[in-house]
């Protein structure tokens, strides 16, 4: 599979998400085993039942997000992905594991398709898409997060915006660092 240059890392941080996703579309920008393995813990320990993915890339954090809805007994998970031939490799990948019943993916800008038909209670959220939206996405998605909801931002450090909506002192979010850059944060009771 391709892999991204730091070049291309770096430019994908822009705010032209657009353009520059629709170039990117056949690199493989998939979380690393570790991520994976503590998205699946996550979503087991939180018991989620409704999770949000921004960023379904070809699935694979879609395949251990939806594993632990499996294994915590059901669930729904809405992912979304702009580039249309990676949501159907996402399809693709996510029926051969036989977790299609558990995943709705989302064609088309996220501003869009994460705008509308939500589930009233969000138990977890991976933000794994242009770094320039997780500020936004985070948005659109805060009003419906349970108390206790875990928002994990994967490449974080690339959205100084979110990391300070995140750590801020509001008290609407408890947040650390964690394994990378990747951001672990929780939804406070406000």
């Amino acid at each position: 599979m391709n892999q991204l240059s730091p070049e291309q890392k770096s430019s994908l941080m822009s705010s032209d998400y657009l353009t520059l996703y629709t170039r990117a579309k056949a690199f493989h920008m998939a979380i690393s085993r570790q991520t994976g393995t503590l998205l699946y813990m996550l979503g087991r320990a939180c018991r989620a039942r409704t999770i949000i993915e921004f960023g379904t890339s070809f699935g694979i954090s879609t395949l251990h997000l939806a594993a632990a809805l499996r294994d915590n007994g059901g669930g729904h998970l809405i992912s979304t992905e702009f580039e249309p031939s990676k949501v159907a490799r996402a399809q693709q990948n996510i029926a051969a594991a036989g977790l299609s019943d558990l995943v709705e993916i989302r064609a088309g800008d996220a501003m869009e398709t994460l705008a509308r038909d939500l589930p009233d209670t969000i138990d977890l959220v991976f933000l794994d898409g242009a770094k320039s939206l997780y500020p936004k996405i985070l948005a659109l998605l805060a009003d419906r997060l349970r108390p206790g909801a875990l928002i994990v931002a994967d490449n974080a450090d690339a959205s100084p915006e979110y990391l300070a909506q995140v750590r801020s002192s509001s008290g609407r979010y408890l947040s650390v660092p964690f394994v990378q850059d990747v951001e672990l944060s929780m939804r406070l009771a406000v």
